[in-house]
């Protein structure tokens, strides 16, 4: 089964080797038909600390690496 790849924007990269990525899904409301915007944050792990906050990146999915992580920083995307 293929990992999932998810793309959003950098809000804060305080913590060593980790950032938090918010992460945006549009989807239509079933009743009212309006477009609906959720976001949702995901810690990621990121080994050399490269990503600063405000860039736009890409994140997999791994195996746990502590109690919030479940993902990796790709690339800049």
């Amino acid at each position: 089964m293929p990992k999932r790849i998810l793309q959003g924007t950098v809000v804060s990269d305080t913590n060593e080797k980790t950032v938090v990525v918010s992460v945006e899904r549009r989807f239509t409301h079933p009743i009212m038909k309006k477009t609906v915007r959720r976001s949702k944050k995901y810690h990621a792990h990121d080994e050399a600390n490269s990503a600063k906050v405000g860039d736009v990146v890409q994140i997999e999915e791994c195996a746990p690496i502590s109690k919030n992580k479940r993902w990796t920083l790709v690339n800049p995307a």
